[in-house]
């Protein structure tokens, strides 16, 4: 015995939202933003965040068999760590005046537990934000200070 199939329903059409208008003249309008950071030993830094933050390396890039730099994955995000020629000097400072914020959906006392397990210092254990995210910082090998929020 055949069954028959019931017409299906018209879906209903629901409003779609206005977007409002551009401004004029445009503005930039990025996909995603990737940071750039020269750091002192760049084996040691390279290190500590596929050590310690667990970033995953991308390229390497190379001068005459010598390792120069190296991308850092996390996610949609790209982190690239440069090695120092100190042209500017050896003592140069470095991470002063900015602060890299990392964006997460992972659970943030986990990240934080793993790493200080796996040897990295925390500035401030994850606390609830006055804007209402929870976040934890800390400083990497080089003095750049990130702060990690989940969102």
């Amino acid at each position: 015995m055949a069954t028959k199939k019931r017409p299906r329903r018209p879906a209903k059409k629901r409003p779609v939202p206005r977007r409002p208008e551009r401004e004029q003249p445009e503005s930039l309008r990025l996909r995603s933003l990737a940071v750039s950071l020269t750091v002192n030993d760049l084996s040691r830094s390279l290190a500590w965040y596929r050590d310690v933050l667990r970033f995953t390396v991308g390229e390497r890039w190379q001068d005459s068999g010598q390792l120069r730099g190296v991308q850092l994955k996390a996610g949609t995000c790209d982190l690239m760590l440069n090695q120092d020629d100190f042209a500017k000097g050896r003592d140069r400072k470095k991470g002063d005046g900015m602060r890299i914020w990392l964006s997460t959906a992972q659970d943030i006392e986990d990240l934080a537990a793993g790493i200080t397990a796996r040897g990295g210092h925390l500035d401030h254990a994850p606390q609830d934000m006055p804007w209402g995210d929870r976040a934890f910082a800390i400083t990497d090998p080089d003095g750049f200070k990130i702060t990690v929020i989940q969102e």
